[in-house]
């Protein structure tokens, strides 16, 4: 069974793109296409930064940073959780082999 893929017009400083995408994924794409954009428009306000490909390069390093950043955020996340689990899970079967009650 095959995507039905549209063509989707997005403006990024001033420039028009078209791109094909799933149709499930339009939103998505208008999200990312508007996130990009507001991203290099800091950037090139900044001043600091002069040509397209430039101000692309560093906004693409700074999502990039971003992204990682959470990743790291979610990895830290699932470990505190994982060491809390297994503390309740000795808690429950140390209580379970003495055969008491359990204030949880």
């Amino acid at each position: 069974m095959s995507e039905r893929i549209v063509r989707v017009g997005v403006r990024i400083l001033e420039k028009e793109y078209q791109v094909a995408c799933p149709v499930e994924e339009r939103a998505d794409l208008l999200d990312s296409a508007e996130y990009l954009n507001a991203k290099m428009r800091e950037i090139r306000e900044g001043g600091q930064v002069i040509g397209l490909d430039r101000i692309a390069v560093m906004a693409a390093l700074n999502i990039a940073n971003e992204l990682l950043k959470l990743r790291q955020q979610e990895s830290t996340v699932e470990s505190d959780v994982g060491v809390r689990l297994r503390h309740l899970r000795e808690r429950v079967e140390t209580a379970l082999s003495q055969g008491q009650q359990l204030d949880l």
